[in-house]
């Protein structure tokens, strides 16, 4: 089986490792826990069960993916890298688990140790990778490239700290520590051996070779080693494990100890600290200028180690001709984080593989496709020049020689366009000229892709709209999708096992089947099941909301659920009024045709949102007031969910009645939330914004509670926007600016909401808080109707689930792979 050769054994094929299949999990688990981690009993605590649990996982998914990767080295054959800032993973072993067809050998193998697989999993921390939806899609991403065979490698950070755990301590959010590998990752496998150099500082001094021709070399630098952490990536039951490839960042040896050997250990101390601080936290906070240069290192980091990976990777194979490295590699740009991989493909061509500018130009852009995340201007990320010139001088020349002959290609278009050339500059002018990433990633990339119908027509007739008109054929939509693995076969396994005896298990891998389920939206004896499905997922809930809010909810009331990221433009505050519009009905005794409630917000606001954070204050205090009040009890009762991720949306969408999607129109790009909930029966009130759209039309509009005003109309609004008057209008909304502005939510704290009281009376406001309200309570009352039409509700709950089909990642990436990667699954 071996040979031995200098004191050394090798394998001489995969194939000939010891085989890994259900039959062997009993004793893998148990050698695991006794070898590996050297435990004799399990105890109360589930920590060293789950990590020997996630071991024997890991052999299998390990033996998969060598064997992925096998192939992809025995052919050469077309690969996509994608590059993000985030993968918001969430917990890994039960999607393992059921990716592997690997649950009832698992529930088997535990008995022994006398717990299941749910308690288990509990142990779990979930991964800190990411802060919310961008993230979340990533993670969708990697499944479905898996689960359709797909050669995709995934590139992000290995953040030690994650965004933050969240705490409430008397209504406010209280950031603490998100130390999520403090009791060690099981699932990842360190490669040090495969380690890149990453630059920063130093300066730029040019020389000629002996013909003559000009090089540019960036020298005196400080080195950072990226050192990579192997996530495998399980396709659902197909045999294929893709690979996460998280880069950590540390101390390069030689920088510390010729300091330390002079004396200067507090320099040698220092420079160590700064270069693990690239990896050391999520997503700084930017308001201060350390906080900017951390993330423009966070993002170079990212972008130059994946990129040197990959060339190296080619080099070692097929040498130092890059001729037709397009043919074979595609970089997928998840949003303007990565965007500096442009300038930096350039460098490593040009600098460090001596190939010349247009070569170099011509490959780069025909490798590079990037994906916009944001209709909002201020999140179109720009660096100022003074900072590139100090942090990364080689790349901000290579941004400027990119721009001089962009600007030339303008010019030719536009022939003596000054404005337009101003207009399309990667450089900003102003006091401090700034950088342009999204420009960057645009006239670098040969697709250009919105993540819904209308954030893509926005972006084509509002945010780009002249390179639009430059280049429409860079252009395509790719709306949005999650995996039904994580949230539906996974998340909810009674509902699952439910559609799955009436349409068969095949629409787990292929979820264009979920249609089939309509043929039972009118039968009675499916409603009960249905129902029975929910009541228990809601009981389920009900003990986390308890647990974690102290709040007492009732299965028998509507689920009013909105989670997300808090931001004023997804309208918490809106949903908020609403929830002290029941309260003022309930006050007064006008109850008639009002379901019972229970209504949950949960979410993170950035630290250094303030509006954001004041929300969740508001949030708190009204829901105080609310479950304390003995007339409201019977009708409403409210909760804020802390520290909201991915292992609570599974246990909250399934038991979701009303999915909340209310962002103003023309703000929110696509949303997945809305999908994962719709997949689940939840019927959405929303805007048409972003994949609501598409939601509707899939659904039907009489299966959707729709408000507000249409991206088309905001504008108008804004221009003669008068909130005052809508007030002094609207009965309704008047009663609920009197309760806020009497202090009856904040009697011991006087005037601590007056910030969020003048934001909905200011004609400034671009949220359109106060104009939407009047459309949202009828929209509201409607959901109340039918919800208390026990038969309509569950036809219609029905209905979206088989109506979800085409929100599956496994859709969008496959459209990707069509339109944009041009990828051949592996056989």
């Amino acid at each position: 089986m071996a040979k031995k050769s200098a004191n050394v054994c090798v394998v001489k094929h995969w194939q000939d490792a010891p085989k890994l299949d259900e039959s062997t999990l009993n004793d893998d688990l148990m050698r695991h826990f006794y070898y590996t981690l050297g435990r004799d009993k399990v105890g109360e605590s589930q920590l060293y069960l789950y990590h020997a649990l996630a071991l024997t996982i890991r052999d299998r998914l390990v033996a998969r993916c060598r064997a992925t990767n096998q192939y992809l080295k025995e052919k050469k054959t077309r690969k996509a890298a994608y590059l993000s800032l985030e993968f918001l993973m969430g917990r890994a072993l039960g999607n393992a688990v059921l990716n592997l067809d690997l649950q009832q050998g698992t529930q088997q193998a535990l008995e022994q140790y006398c717990t299941e697989l749910e308690r288990v999993g509990e142990a779990e921390h979930d991964a800190g990778l990411g802060n919310g939806g961008l993230g979340r899609l990533a993670a969708c991403f990697l499944d479905s490239c898996a689960s359709l065979a797909l050669p995709v490698v995934g590139y992000g950070i290995r953040y030690e700290y994650g965004m933050f755990n969240q705490m409430i301590e008397h209504g406010h959010q209280v950031e603490q520590p998100d130390n999520w590998l403090r009791e060690g990752h099981p699932w990842e496998l360190s490669a040090p051996e495969q380690a890149q150099r990453v630059k920063f500082f130093g300066h730029v001094e040019t020389f000629r070779d002996r013909n003559g021709r000009e090089h540019r070399q960036w020298i005196d630098t400080q080195d950072v080693l990226a050192v990579p952490y192997d996530v495998p990536i399980p396709g659902y039951q197909n045999g294929v494990v893709n690979t996460l490839r998280l880069w950590k960042s540390e101390a390069t040896d030689e920088f510390d100890l010729s300091e330390f050997n002079a004396g200067s250990y507090s320099e040698a101390v220092a420079r160590k600290n700064l270069a693990e601080q690239i990896t050391m936290v999520l997503y700084p906070n930017d308001t201060s200028e350390n906080g900017k240069e951390l993330r423009l290192r966070q993002q170079y980091f990212l972008s130059s180690a994946s990129l040197q990976d990959v060339l190296i990777q080619w080099v070692e194979q097929y040498g130092a001709n890059f001729s037709d490295f397009a043919q074979y590699h595609v970089f997928q740009l998840n949003d303007t984080h990565p965007s500096i991989a442009v300038a930096e493909l350039m460098r490593l061509f040009v600098d460090v593989y001596e190939m010349d500018w247009g070569d170099a130009w011509q490959i780069t852009t025909k490798t590079m496709a990037y994906t916009n995340h944001t209709l909002l201007p201020e999140a179109l990320e720009k660096w100022s020049v003074p900072l590139f010139q100090k942090l990364l001088p080689r790349l901000l020349e290579i941004i400027y020689e990119i721009n001089a002959r962009f600007l030339a290609q303008v010019a030719l278009h536009w022939p003596g366009d000054v404005n337009k050339q101003r207009e399309l500059s990667l450089i900003e002018e102003g006091a401090v000229p700034q950088i342009r990433m999204a420009y960057l990633a645009i006239v670098g990339s040969y697709s250009i892709n919105g993540v819904a119908a209308l954030h893509t027509e926005l972006l084509k007739s509002g945010l780009f709209k002249t390179f639009y008109e430059l280049w429409p054929e860079k252009f395509n939509n790719k709306t949005n999708g999650v995996t039904p693995r994580r949230w539906l076969a996974h998340c909810n396994p009674k509902l699952s096992a439910l559609i799955s005896t009436k349409i068969g298990t095949q629409w787990v891998a292929d979820f264009s089947q979920i249609e089939k389920l309509r043929r039972y939206y009118d039968d009675p004896e499916f409603h009960k099941q249905w129902q029975e499905v929910k009541r228990a997922n809601k009981q389920h809930l009900c003990a986390m909301v308890k647990q974690r809010c102290g709040v007492d909810f009732d299965e028998n009331m509507m689920f009013d659920v909105q989670v997300k990221r808090i931001h004023e433009y997804k309208r918490q505050l809106l949903n908020v009024l609403h929830v002290i519009h029941l309260y003022d009905r309930i006050l007064k005794g006008d109850v008639e045709g009002m379901a019972p409630r229970c209504v949950l917000i949960g979410g993170k606001a950035a630290p250094g949102y303030y509006m954001a954070k004041k929300i969740i204050k508001l949030i708190n205090n009204v829901a105080d007031v609310i479950n304390s009040d003995e007339k409201a009890k019977p009708y409403l009762r409210v909760a804020f969910f802390p520290n909201y991720n991915v292992t609570a949306m599974e246990a909250i969408c399934p038991a979701t009645d009303l999915s909340e999607q209310i962002s103003t129109a023309g703000k929110e790009a696509s949303g997945t939330g809305n999908m994962k909930f719709m997949m689940n029966g939840a019927i959405t009130i929303g805007t048409l914004d972003g994949a609501n759209i598409e939601i509707r039309d899939n659904v039907g509009a009489d299966n959707f509670f729709l408000f507000g005003a249409h991206a088309e109309q905001t504008e108008a609004i804004r221009s003669h926007y008068n909130p005052e008057h809508l007030i002094t209008q609207d009965p309704n909304l008047k009663a609920v600016m009197n309760l806020l502005q009497s202090g009856h939510f904040n009697l011991l704290e006087p005037n601590i909401f007056d910030d969020i009281i003048s934001a909905i009376k200011s004609p400034s406001d671009q949220w359109l808080v106060a104009h939407d309200f009047a459309s949202y309570v009828e929209a509201q009352q409607k959901a109340s109707d039918t919800y208390l039409d026990s038969s309509t509700w569950t036809r219609i709950s029905i209905l979206n689930t088989a109506a979800s089909g085409s929100f599956s990642s496994d859709r969008t990436i496959q459209q990707y792979c069509d339109e944009i990667w041009r990828l051949a699954p592996m056989q």
